[in-house]
């Protein structure tokens, strides 16, 4: 049944005032129409989806490219965000949300940052001729250097990688520290290997959205002919030649550990925490962040969708966001191990050569690790790749 939007009562709106008091509107049993305080996430992207929905504005879907996607409550004086504190009325419990939950609140309009340090050589931007097969974009952090150098001589050599003309390319991925020393640090280290990529914000764990959108957007101006991406963390070991064994063969969309039916994590005392004054309703499907590979023709849809898709604290519940929106399901794969092998099952004696990403491993963990599965025993040097499914 078609609702029109001009017999909606005045309190159901959707406007910047009404989100700025928390009220959500929606349609009851019996046909009348009720105003409500909702989560405050919920409410925003109710909004933006009505905005942009096709359906009920036909020219967006005869001229997608007329659209903009400049969010209404960004506060911007000349290139900087600064945070919006009115916003903070909208949740009743603002106050006794942890810190980094009241920071995120207040700036999750900014998406907008500048580049500090952006290599130039990891891609020719304009040869579609020798881009790479995969390029592996690592969230770390500054002080992680142990990591970035482990990952430089193990699964992210890309001198290694680079023989049987397979083109593999490595960046990470980094906002900023407020230790000046641990940053010149980076920006020598930058020097030496030309793989960092810094932007303009303070790296915290509900700014890793920030470094997917980011990227999408570094992606398609700097390296939009790579034919695979694979974006993953800083702790985790992956089987890079079978990785690309994998893609040549099976050239998915999205791929990795796919968490189904997750709900939000209530309890104030875990980084993952999402009061439900903030968001309600179950997670779409979203594969785990520890590490995920998805096509470069991909990557151009989700740099386009998430310009309509508010920022979630949690990125890869953000990818799945995106996701559900492009209509792209997330392929589960049981070779992604994102949570480790499981703990009550007997370890096999070739199991690390049958995965293609293990997580967590520590610097050492990773020399060993490819140690191990570089140079396999002959028992293991034909293991196959794992595909019976993990139970639930």
């Amino acid at each position: 049944m078609a609702i029109n939007v001009n017999l909606l009562p005045k309190e159901c709106e959707f406007t910047v005032k009404n989100i700025l008091v928390g009220l959500f509107c929606y349609k009851t049993q019996r046909g009348k129409f009720k105003v409500d305080s909702g989560a405050l996430w919920n409410i925003i992207q109710y909004m933006t989806d009505r905005q942009y929905n096709p359906i009920l504005r036909p020219h967006l879907a005869e001229n997608p490219s007329s659209v903009s996607y400049k969010t209404e409550m960004s506060k911007r004086t000349g290139d900087r965000c600064f945070p919006n504190y009115e916003i903070n009325n909208t949740m009743p419990d603002y106050a006794k949300l942890p810190i980094q939950m009241m920071n995120f609140v207040t700036t999750m309009h900014c998406r907008d940052y500048l580049l500090i340090i952006d290599p130039l050589d990891v891609c020719d931007a304009q040869a579609k001729k020798g881009a790479p097969t995969l390029l592996m974009a690592i969230k770390t952090q500054t002080a992680n250097f142990e990591n970035r150098e482990a990952i430089r001589e193990t699964w992210g050599n890309i001198k290694t990688l680079g023989g049987r003309q397979r083109l593999v390319r490595r960046v990470f991925l980094l906002g900023k520290s407020k230790d000046l020393h641990i940053e010149e640090k980076l920006h020598l280290e930058s020097e030496k290997y030309g793989d960092i990529i810094q932007w303009d914000f303070v790296d915290t764990f509900f700014n890793l959205t920030l470094k997917d959108v980011l990227f999408w957007d570094w992606f398609s101006r700097r390296c939009p002919h790579a034919r695979f991406i694979f974006k993953g963390d800083d702790d985790v070991f992956v089987r890079t030649p079978a990785v690309l064994d994998y893609l040549l063969a099976e050239e998915t969309f999205v791929v990795g550990d796919v968490i189904s039916n997750a709900a939000p994590i209530r309890s104030n005392g875990t980084k993952y925490y999402i009061p439900e004054s903030f968001y309600k309703g179950l997670y779409p499907s979203y594969p785990g962040g520890g590490g995920v590979l998805y096509s470069g023709s991909l990557a151009h849809r989700l740099l386009v969708v998430s310009q309509r898709v508010h920022l979630f604290p949690i990125d890869d519940v953000y990818l799945g966001m995106c996701l559900q929106r492009l209509g792209v399901y997330p392929i589960d794969h049981p070779a992604f191990l994102t949570f480790d092998f499981p703990k009550d099952e007997p370890k096999e004696p070739c199991a690390n050569h049958i995965i293609l990403l293990v997580h967590k491993r520590s610097p050492a963990e990773m020399f060993q690790l490819w140690n191990e599965t570089s140079t396999p025993s002959p028992e293991c040097r034909y293991a196959t790749l794992l595909v019976k499914l993990r139970p639930d």
